[in-house]
């Protein structure tokens, strides 16, 4: 039963509000950057946020608006509503919803909110036929903690892939982080240490990609209150320690028909993949340059993408290796038929790095454009002319690279919309600017003493 202008799923969550005593509600959603951001509210606040919404100032959110455009409103999802599982036993419990967000003069939805800018590719999607799975791998990485709390660099343990105790010490921070997990909804695949010392990965099942953008949210929100507990420090820096591999967040994409076929899967092509698939693997080659500023938005991300540590840095595609930008795994099934885009590290904002994959991929099979041949030997090997013999060409070797990329792809740019990509090209110039003028430990090192 609902009262006045509650709808079902949002009298399930008041319900639940009640039967599990939570006192407050956290309203989740993020700046431009991919930070998440929240506005407690006491719980008795759910129906009011519901019908009219949460009032805040929004001129103080990393590229929102202006003081003088500043009041935003935040409406509840009720499908992301979850009891965070950090809480004492002897405590009430919180919970949280993960908002949309609008603007209060006029009542639309905001153009400078990440996950409208996702709304609109699936919306783009849905016009054409579509609906968009995707299923991220984020890495990370955890650090031992110093006695004022701060984090340090130093690992818990001396593991490396797929070890198990002794060796991976944190074993019992994953599990935890795990029952968290699953505690809030989430149905995992697989947990496992990394190639790198102190390095984990967590998988969890693909879902419609809305789900999955606010689930790589959660995600990074769980695993770093949860080892917090256990006094480590989660980061989901892409390259924390020189000279070992760096995180990564590999993206699987696929399209399903509005009958529910894959869209992506052939049984007659060699490699099981649909005309449909090869023009949405060129269309995210094309625009890859420019995917990379929003999939790998940080100075360090570029730390990661260097050859030699696994991570991609050729724009190709295998069937069989993963030195390639985009790799066509392998499927038991048909429902599994999909492409996985290696370069995303887990520091982007994933609703407009889901976004951008999604647009690339629809522009390509917009376009009919047509993929290159796959690329079966190991790129890495590959000196610059075999590369140019292959026709294959680089990602952007930094931050301002990528960036510039960015300005020059009509698509990818006006995918973002105008708001959000002046306001992220105009961050990423400044801290690319910032990083340039600074002088790193590193010169120190090799240079005061000698010159």
């Amino acid at each position: 039963m609902t009262s006045g202008n509650i709808t079902e799923s949002e009298q399930a969550v008041l319900d639940e509000i009640e039967a599990e005593d939570v006192d407050f509600l956290r309203l989740q959603f993020t700046d431009i950057l991919g930070t998440v951001k929240n506005v407690s509210v006491p719980a008795r606040q759910a129906e009011k946020a519901f019908t009219d919404g949460i009032y805040f100032d929004g001129s103080s959110i990393e590229g929102f608006v202006r003081i003088q455009e500043s009041d935003m409103r935040l409406v509840p999802d009720p499908d992301t509503f979850a009891i965070l599982p950090w809480r004492q036993k002897e405590e009430s419990a919180a919970a949280r919803m993960i908002c949309d967000v609008y603007n209060t003069s006029t009542g639309d939805p905001f153009e400078g909110d990440p996950r409208r800018v996702l709304k609109n590719a699936l919306d783009r999607a849905d016009e054409m036929g579509y609906e968009v799975n995707a299923a991220p791998e984020p890495e990370f990485f955890l650090f031992e903690e110093d006695e004022d709390g701060r984090a340090t660099t130093k690992t818990g343990d001396q593991g490396g892939y797929f070890d198990l105790a002794p060796k991976d010490l944190a074993s019992d921070v994953r599990r935890d982080i795990i029952y968290g997990l699953e505690s809030m909804g989430f149905e995992i695949e697989a947990s496992h240490h990394e190639v790198a010392k102190g390095q984990h990965e967590i998988n969890f099942e693909y879902d419609d990609a809305l789900t999955t953008a606010d689930n790589v949210g959660t995600f990074r929100t769980v695993v770093r209150a949860i080892a917090a507990q256990h006094g480590q420090h989660a980061t989901f820096m892409p390259k924390p320690i020189p000279r070992i591999n760096g995180s990564g967040m590999h993206t699987h994409l696929s399209l399903f028909t509005e009958d529910g076929e894959n869209a992506f899967h052939d049984d007659d092509d060699e490699f099981n993949l649909s005309d449909t698939a090869h023009s949405f693997l060129a269309g995210v080659l094309e625009h890859a340059p420019a995917i990379t500023a929003i999939a790998n938005p940080t100075v360090n991300s570029y730390k990661r993408l260097v050859p030699g540590y696994e991570a991609p840095v050729y724009v190709a595609w295998s069937d069989r290796n993963r030195s390639a930008l985009i790799r066509k795994p392998a499927a038991r099934v048909p429902a599994a038929s999909r492409v996985e885009l290696r370069s995303p590290d887990p520091s982007c904002n994933p609703y407009l790095a889901i976004a951008v994959m999604i647009h690339a991929g629809l522009d390509g099979i917009e376009q009919g454009l047509e993929a290159p041949d796959p690329v079966r030997e190991n790129i890495y090997e590959f000196d610059e002319e075999k590369r140019e013999e292959y026709g294959i060409d680089t990602l952007p070797a930094n931050l301002g690279e990528a960036v510039d990329a960015l300005e020059e792809d009509e698509a990818i740019y006006n995918a973002l919309g105008e708001h959000i990509a002046s306001k992220f090209v105009e961050a990423k110039r400044q801290e690319f600017e910032d990083y340039l003028v600074d002088v790193s430990d590193w010169e120190l090192d090799r240079y005061l003493e000698t010159f």
